[in-house]
């Protein structure tokens, strides 16, 4: 009998990244074969994002393009977040699918693939218990963490509760034994990731369990050299979560905090605490005067008026965030934004995401400039060529190839790089002498050790 083969097609956030990975290992682990080219795969899963409407239609573009494609004997399957939310649709209008399985049910995957193989076409979205401790395969310095799913923040706008449900936080020792394995696999930065990481513990009536849970990771696991958060409401920082990531040396300066807006009037409507950025921001800066801030902003929304869009500009000036991503306001079904009256055009929206964008690479490329002259620590991910801005008015130059590299202030995939030439190898930690600044990335040279 041959060996059965599969490819994953992960969309979406980190977090579907980390299912991914998981339902990798589960299918490694029951003798399947992973290949990198989903056209030589007998099982194609596609995991889906559904959170806003262009990453809906990503979704099934892709399924559309895999399906079309399909050779006798191959399956092509949608899993994750689309899959889960829309599954009686999905079973109705896309018959060339040959399976659905949704978020709640990922854990199921070898079952799952093996029905899929006997052409029984299943629908799964719910599964009978929790997830299980997957012990992922990792490759790479550097790996995603979950350490809850769903949410139960009510946010007007996000239709994540109605797919993903409730906030459930996994239990501290199954996130230490995960972080352990990880770390025990060469991983050297770890990132912790759920809809809202200072929600962790809330479920269990818990206030900073957050805190007491990344104590727990500097101190079980010393191999990390990193420790990074994302996806942290402002509202809900506190003065000991705060003095946590600011005293642990593990725990990096940086925070994915989604502000979505900055009037209080615009906020209220939205369900967001309107106090939530000012505060969030005294608080850390405080703490940490070098804290890089990476945020999302979504412009647009309904009722926003000319006078909300301007104030939003004027705190952005202020605030001076390192990084910022805008996003024009999407409505999704049964959410109460959907309802609200004051829907803003999709021209005007368009044009303030411009505005605002525009705005945020000033001040990105300020921040990056006035790095000039520092060294900071690198963690070496490869290598890739690069070409330097040309003089004004002379020729092109000559590209060159230059290490890649994150700093303290990069998330992956989604933050700028550092370039840097000199010595180094993937997975190390480098220092690297910083001597330009450029929209969204460094530049620099790695110094010699002993310098």
């Amino acid at each position: 009998m041959s060996e059965k083969t599969f490819a994953v097609v992960t969309l979406g956030c980190p977090k579907n990244q980390v299912d991914s990975e998981a339902m990798s290992t589960l299918l490694l682990d029951a003798g399947w074969r992973t290949v990198a080219d989903s056209a030589e795969a007998d099982l194609v899963i596609v995991n889906t994002c559904a959170f806003v409407e262009r990453a809906k239609q990503e979704s099934i573009d892709a399924v559309l393009e895999l399906t079309g494609r399909k050779r006798a004997g191959q399956r092509v399957v949608m899993a994750g977040c689309l899959a889960q939310r829309y599954a009686a649709e999905v079973a109705r209008e896309l018959p060339e699918v040959d399976g659905i399985l949704g978020t709640r049910a990922w854990a199921e995957v070898v079952r799952f693939a093996d029905a899929v193989e006997r052409d029984q076409r299943p629908c799964w979205v719910e599964a009978p218990g929790g997830e299980p401790l997957v012990q992922r395969k990792i490759a790479g310095p550097w790996a995603y963490l979950k350490i809850a799913d769903g949410c139960s923040a009510g946010c007007a706008f996000c239709a994540i509760p109605l797919f993903k449900g409730g906030y459930r936080s996994r239990p501290p020792g199954e996130v230490i034994a995960e972080a352990q394995h990880l770390a025990g696999r060469g991983v050297r930065e770890l990132i912790l990731v759920s809809q809202n990481l200072p929600a962790y513990g809330f479920d269990w009536r818990r206030r900073d369990a957050l805190a007491d849970l990344l104590r727990l990771l500097v101190e079980a696991v010393p191999d990390l050299r990193w420790i990074r958060l994302m996806y942290c409401r402002p509202e809900l920082l506190t003065p000991r979560l705060v003095e946590v990531i600011a005293g642990e040396a593990k725990i990096v300066s940086y925070l994915d905090m989604p502000i979505e807006h900055a009037h209080p009037d615009t906020l209220r409507r939205m369900r967001r605490a309107p106090d939530g950025p000012a505060r969030a921001l005294r608080l850390l800066r405080s703490a940490m005067p070098d804290v890089a801030i990476r945020s999302s902003l979504i412009v647009g929304y309904p009722g926003e008026t000319d006078v909300e869009f301007a104030y939003l500009l004027d705190f952005l000036r202020e605030a001076q965030l390192d990084r910022v991503g805008v996003f024009t306001y999407s409505p999704e079904d049964s959410t109460p934004a959907a309802a609200l009256p004051g829907q803003v055009p999709e021209r005007v929206a368009r044009e303030r995401r411009a505005a605002a964008m525009a705005l945020q690479r000033t001040i990105s490329r300020a921040k990056n400039e006035s790095l000039v002259g520092r060294v900071l620590e690198v963690l070496v991910e490869g290598q890739r060529l690069w070409s330097p801005p040309r003089a004004e008015g002379g020729p092109p130059r000559r590209p060159r190839r230059m290490w890649i590299g994150r700093s303290y202030r990069d998330a992956p995939e989604v933050d700028g790089v550092v370039l840097f030439s000199g010595p180094a190898r993937p997975g190390a930690f480098v220092s690297a002498h910083i001597t330009h600044g450029l929209d969204y990335d460094l530049v620099g040279e790695a110094v010699p050790t002993g310098r």
